[in-house]
């Protein structure tokens, strides 16, 4: 965790523009500013999707827009106080299009101070001992973009979700026939974080803001070996999980960065969260038997059972 001191203090105004909100990260800061009676405003492409009529049963406005339709972004920030940043991801075989990613989160960034905006929350990625290459470069970039806008703000950089246990269909992550399969070294600890938490940080900074303002917060909850979180979801579940470590061959195959990843997790680099420091700020912060309990084991046993 790191900080940046400004003299100046932002002041509160209740409306929070929510970007990503029909996503994972969106989604759960959506849902927690609603549950908290936060006034919310949802950015969406599709006003008739779901999730978008799931937040507004629950109360949010909706907000059509689009990062890549500036002209939507005006409509959608005028008479906000404070926005929840989470541009598109922008990964595909070709790698990570930092370019479209600096673009996207640039032109929000000005659009938030040109309608006045005061608090932006941005979420990135957790970085590596050394902030290693998996999806960093662009985030970086917008983040200094954030960090002289003269805007007040605060970067939370979650590390990797618990809920990709959820995933489905993909080479690595997920459960596919009673076997993880990851890119991590089986002997080394992987921190993590659950989706809601990710939410309970931005609603604390969007709370206070003047506190949070200037605020690097690397996220995670916990970080049991990928073989000792497959053990607890056997336990949990019912179900026999074991995990099995992905080769450098299969990692480039990915792509030339997840090769990178491969080879930087065995040199001894991973992220590096401050947990007891981030539980001081968040008493709940789950571990993952935590998650497990209270939400993980249910769903994970559903699609297992399926």
């Amino acid at each position: 965790m790191s900080s940046r001191n400004d003299p100046t203090e932002p002041s509160r105004n209740d409306l929070v523009l929510v970007t990503g909100a029909t996503g994972k990260q969106g989604g759960a800061t959506a849902r927690r500013l609603l549950a908290a009676r936060r006034a919310v405003r949802a950015l969406v492409r599709d006003p008739e999707s779901p999730a978008a009529q799931e937040l507004a049963a629950a109360g949010a406005q909706l907000a059509v827009g689009d990062f890549d339709a500036p002209e939507s972004l005006a409509p959608a920030l005028s008479g906000v106080g404070a926005a929840f940043l989470v541009p598109p991801a922008t990964f595909s075989p070709n790698g990570w299009d930092t370019e479209l990613e600096v673009e996207r989160g640039t032109r929000f960034i000005a659009a938030a101070r040109a309608a006045g905006v005061e608090f932006i929350v941005f979420t990135t990625v957790a970085s590596y001992t050394e902030d290693g290459k998996w999806g960093a470069q662009g985030k970086r970039l917008v983040e200094e973009v954030l960090q002289s806008s003269g805007l007040h703000w605060t970067i939370l950089r979650p590390a990797r979700f618990m809920e990709n246990y959820f995933m489905q269909g993909f080479p690595v992550d997920g459960i596919n026939d009673g076997v993880h399969k990851h890119l991590f070294p089986a002997d080394r600890p992987v921190q993590s974080i659950a989706l809601d938490d990710i939410a309970v940080f931005a609603h604390l900074a969007f709370e206070d803001p003047a506190r949070f303002h200037g605020q690097v917060l690397e996220l995670a909850g916990d970080d049991p070996t990928m073989p000792a979180a497959a053990a607890a979801i056997t336990a949990a579940t019912g179900h026999a999980v074991r995990y099995l470590e992905g080769t450098e061959a299969e990692a480039e195959a990915m792509g030339p960065e997840v090769g990178e990843v491969w080879r930087l997790s065995r040199q001894g680099q991973g992220w590096h969260a401050d947990i007891p420091a981030l539980r001081e700020i968040h008493p709940g912060l789950r571990t993952f038997d935590m998650w497990l309990a209270e939400t993980g084991a249910a769903r994970l046993k559903s699609l297992l059972d399926g």
